[in-house]
């Protein structure tokens, strides 16, 4: 299966999703390994970790459905656009992926296929399931990439400027929250063309946001849905700001 849903039947706007929930390598994959060490498949370059499981609570705290990936990021990278190079990774944070260093277009194409595309009709149908749904992406990042400084923030709220309407409002309710350390389009900047925001929100005119929590802080299940239940209040004021 290219993807799982959980609460389809949950009546609220938002449509939680987690592009990069899993590290699973499906065995028609290279056998179901990439080539890599188990440790590297435990870190970022393979999936976001905590991700999941701060979207599952926020699906439930939000009535709302979870649409989340079940194959890692380095297999292919549901959010990025089809024509992106970086589609495919063959080397991320100083690890080689063997089992993508020769990959060629009809392997990528059959990954698409069987992986992608199954998973974005499925995002694409339960974001029209109601005419105002709101996209809620999350994600996560890691404290420190190789050769690189520490990243100081325990959350970040990326946007693209085609709309960032929804983010610059949750910016403005996480601030409340004194004690954290926040990043407006940090660690890194927002949207990318053809990225899972860019096709199933700015394209269609759905209002939305993306959130990035530092994986360190949510390790553990009791972490996780700490983080979702200090982010939903947030998110429902400042929905609330831009719906008023």
């Amino acid at each position: 299966m290219a993807f799982t849903i959980e609460g389809a039947e949950r009546a609220g706007r938002w449509l939680v999703t987690c592009d990069h929930a899993t590290n699973r390598v499906p065995v028609e994959v290279n056998g179901g390994s990439l080539g890599i060490a188990p440790e590297d498949m435990a870190r970022h370059i393979a999936y976001d970790v905590g991700a999941l499981g701060v979207a599952r609570a926020l699906g439930v705290l939000l009535d709302s459905p979870v649409v989340a990936s079940d194959f890692s990021r380095l297999v292919i990278d549901p959010n990025r656009g089809e024509e992106d190079p970086t589609l495919v990774m063959k080397l991320y944070d100083g690890t080689i992926i063997p089992a993508n260093r020769h990959v060629g277009a009809a392997e990528v194409e059959r990954r698409l296929e069987t992986l992608y595309r199954p998973y974005h009709a499925a995002y694409a149908q339960l974001a029209a399931r109601r005419p105002d749904t709101v996209i809620l992406a999350v994600h996560s990042f890691t404290p420190c990439l190789k050769a690189r400084p520490p990243r100081p923030w325990h959350v970040g709220v990326l946007y693209g400027h085609a709309d960032a309407r929804l983010s610059q409002a949750l910016l403005a309710c996480l601030a409340q929250d004194r004690d954290l350390c926040i990043g407006d389009n940090e660690p890194y900047a927002g949207h990318l063309p053809g990225d899972a925001i860019d096709r199933h929100a700015i394209q269609p005119g759905r209002d939305n946001t993306l959130i990035e929590v530092r994986n360190d802080l949510i390790g553990s299940e009791s972490q996780q849905q700490a983080w979702a239940e200090r982010l939903a209040p947030s998110l429902r004021a400042a929905l609330a700001m831009i719906t008023a």
